[in-house]
């Protein structure tokens, strides 16, 4: 059984995952450049779990490091992708944001 994919905002910043916001990937990224970023993620959070297992703070601090530059790269972190001025509320509890309605609308269980 599959589940469904998160919702996602209306005006596509975010997904909601456990009532909590989180940006989307920038949509202007290439594909090629999404793929290169994405490898270069999946690597990095590899390379935590690893760092973790050893025990070696110093080997995970430089993995989370990596995981941030390429979450930056996605445009999932730092500032935001879009470019109207609108507040980024990434991280943030859908319910104390604007989106609050729409996602009580959606009435999910």
């Amino acid at each position: 059984m599959t589940s469904a994919p998160p919702p996602t905002t209306p005006d596509g910043r975010y997904l909601v995952v456990d009532g909590r916001l989180w940006r989307r990937s920038n949509p202007a990224l290439g594909p090629r450049q999404r793929e290169l970023l994405v490898a270069a993620l999946m690597r990095a959070r590899a390379d935590v779990g690893r760092a973790k297992r050893a025990k070696d703070a110093a080997a995970e601090r430089h993995a989370r490091a990596r995981v941030h530059r390429a979450k930056v790269g996605l445009g999932e972190r730092g500032p935001p992708w879009w470019t109207d001025g609108a507040r980024d509320f990434n991280r943030h509890l859908v319910r104390n944001t604007p989106y609050a309605a729409w996602f009580q609308a959606l009435a999910i269980p």
